[in-house]
């Protein structure tokens, strides 16, 4: 059987191109990133201090996490709603399964990434089985998880004050008890554990190869004999585990389930996958962009914040810069073309 690749795969020379300019604004990205550490910097002197990088590193977990999930989606040319209110119920599950429930912790975890790849499961089915488009689809599922999260928590916080292990596994320290003094907390190895996890999954793994292969020309893919909607079902669930996760991270961050939070992840999510240099049509996307990305809204949000600018405006800034990064994507488009 011929590979799908190989038949969606663009020109030697085209390709060469295409990567180079994929390159590009990856360094583009990375650069911003400096200039935002260098500006704040000079703007403020408590931006550099080490509570307040550490600070940076927590508020990105989530929102990183969640955005690794995003872009797989993205690549295959489709679009998750949904990630932020399924983070939610998964925060939910994993509080009933162990507070309400006083089930081990261990379960509890499992109990919301299972949550988290089942949402996604459902989205994917009805996306390539039903046909209905994911936009359409995954705003539907956001606000089942979203009711769904309410009804399970009784429309009310879920703490995990009788298990205190459970924030100390995030919010502890490895780091700090090999390096006296580098009190990094835990989320934060979980989130670039879960990244590099990512990043082999899409550059080395056949699921990988699939996923760019759908977002690249999907037909073509399908008449080469793959089941292209097997294949789309496992993009979106694997999309939903890492919103499970994000899930059990903010539980543990917290210390407890919020069922009305959620809400505005997705679209910080995909604006870290976007930023990153992830094209919204779909066939080019890597990990290291989307942490970028990710790395890029967070630290623009804390200098603002450093620098009093009202909440409003940092809305105002974070929107103006995924429209830039769109554009700057349309551009890079049409010199491929």
């Amino acid at each position: 059987m011929t590979e799908p690749i190989a038949q969606t795969e663009p020109r030697p020379a085209a390709a060469k191109r295409f990567l180079h300019l994929g390159a590009m604004q990856r360094l583009l990205a990375f650069g911003a990133l400096i200039v935002l550490f260098v500006g704040f910097s000079l703007a403020s002197p408590n931006f550099l201090q080490f509570d307040n990088v550490v600070g940076i590193l927590l508020a990105t977990t989530v929102n990183g996490v969640l955005a690794l999930g995003v872009t797989f989606v993205i690549i295959t040319g489709g679009i998750d709603l949904s990630v932020g209110t399924v983070m939610t119920l998964s925060a939910v599950t994993t509080a009933v399964f162990i507070t309400n429930w006083h089930l081990p912790v261990l379960l509890g975890i499992m109990a919301g990434l299972v949550t988290g790849a089942l949402s996604g499961m459902v989205n994917g089915t009805l996306i390539a089985k039903l046909k209905i488009p994911p936009f359409i689809a995954t705003l539907g599922m956001l606000n089942v998880a979203r009711g769904l999260a309410l009804v399970f928590s009784g429309l009310r916080p879920i703490y995990f004050n009788d298990t205190p292990v459970f924030n100390q596994v995030a919010m502890g320290s490895l780091l700090g008890s090999i390096v006296p003094g580098f009190e990094v907390p835990n989320l934060v190895l979980v989130l670039f554990g879960a990244a590099v996890l990512a990043s082999l999954a899409l550059s080395k793994t056949v699921f990988g190869r699939y996923t760019f292969a759908l977002g690249s020309n999907e037909e073509a893919t399908r008449l080469s004999g793959v089941d292209v909607d097997a294949w789309k079902i496992g993009v979106y669930a694997v999309t939903g585990l890492f919103a499970g996760l994000a899930g059990v991270l903010i539980g543990a961050r917290l210390n407890s389930a919020q069922p009305s939070l959620g809400l505005g992840y997705e679209l910080e999510a995909i604006a870290a996958a976007v930023i990153g240099g992830t094209s919204l049509s779909g066939g080019e996307g890597t990990i290291l962009g989307t942490v970028i990305g990710a790395f890029i809204i967070s630290t623009l949000t804390n200098g603002l914040r450093i620098l009093s600018v009202p909440q409003e405006w940092q809305t105002v800034v974070t929107g103006a810069i995924v429209i830039l990064a769109v554009y700057l994507d349309i551009i890079r488009r049409r010199r491929q073309s």
